[in-house]
């Protein structure tokens, strides 16, 4: 019972609080959304639907934003560039195949921008990645890429020279094919650490972006750059969808408190605290 009250009390607070934010407090920061697949085959938390991104993207435009890339986006951290009302970068990691069959058709109809992070190994070699064709293509359609290292490799479990390479030959293969710069990375599960930081640097990245929860500011870390994940495959989508976009903060703490309680022991507790 006390566990059920305890529920109510967290909820409340948390609509109550999400109102807020929506209503009274914009959200500080810029949104770097965080997606995978889009698809209607897969059903995982890494899988949004086609119809859900659609609706996704079209409340963007609604709401008046305005995607941008991640070069605009350093540019604008660095002091060297200026973005429109409501920026928002939209990402997607690995490049599967479904990123040209179902995303880009949706981001082609709203005028949209956005960046692909590239597993360079898996381009034209598996089924259900991008082919360097397609990436051609997308990329005259205004889509940015980046790299997501050689073969997805954890960084913070690599030699040195292992991690030199993920990062400097991935970057090699993906400029010689599509005869651009590429100065992004996203770090294979987020995971990384000031060596490894200092290596991408080194490797001639601008910057890199994690999968911690939380919008971008003006002098954060470029190397250790907040995104904001988006899930599929569970209830009330696009509550969450918005939630995460007006609330990352929020968002944020109640996925700390939740681990907190985990590694605590408390995972009964953990199971019934409300998430966005």
């Amino acid at each position: 019972m006390k566990y059920i009250l305890l529920r109510l009390v967290i909820a409340v607070l948390l609509v109550l609080g999400f109102c807020a934010a929506v209503v009274i407090v914009p959200p500080s920061g810029i949104p770097v959304l965080n997606y995978h697949q889009i698809n209607d085959v897969d059903e995982n938390l890494l899988t949004v639907s086609t119809a859900e991104f659609e609706t996704q993207m079209t409340w963007l435009e609604e709401h008046g934003y305005h995607t941008i890339t991640a070069a605009e986006l350093a540019d604008a951290l660095e002091g060297r560039g200026s973005l429109p009302n409501r920026p928002v970068l939209i990402t997607f990691d690995d490049g599967y195949i479904d990123n040209y069959t179902c995303a880009f058709p949706i981001l082609k109809k709203h005028g949209m921008k956005a960046t692909i992070f590239i597993i360079s190994e898996y381009v034209s070699l598996y089924p259900n990645y991008l082919t360097w064709e397609q990436l051609l293509e997308m990329q005259a359609h205004g889509i940015e890429f980046g790299s997501h290292t050689v073969d997805h490799n954890v960084l913070t479990e690599l030699s040195k020279n292992s991690i030199n390479h993920e990062l400097a030959d991935s970057k090699q293969t993906l400029e010689s094919r599509l005869g651009r710069r590429v100065e992004f990375l996203a770090y294979p599960c987020g995971y990384t650490n000031e060596d490894i930081k200092a290596r991408v640097s080194a490797a001639g990245y601008r910057a890199a972006f994690t999968v911690d929860l939380g919008n971008t500011h003006v002098g954060d870390d470029l190397y250790a750059l907040n995104r904001v994940p988006i899930f599929g495959a569970i209830p009330h989508t696009m509550f969450r969808f918005v939630g995460r976009l007006q609330c990352p903060r929020l968002a944020a703490w109640l996925e700390n408190v939740q681990r907190s309680l985990i590694r605590s022991g408390h995972t009964g507790l953990a199971e019934i605290m409300p998430s966005i």
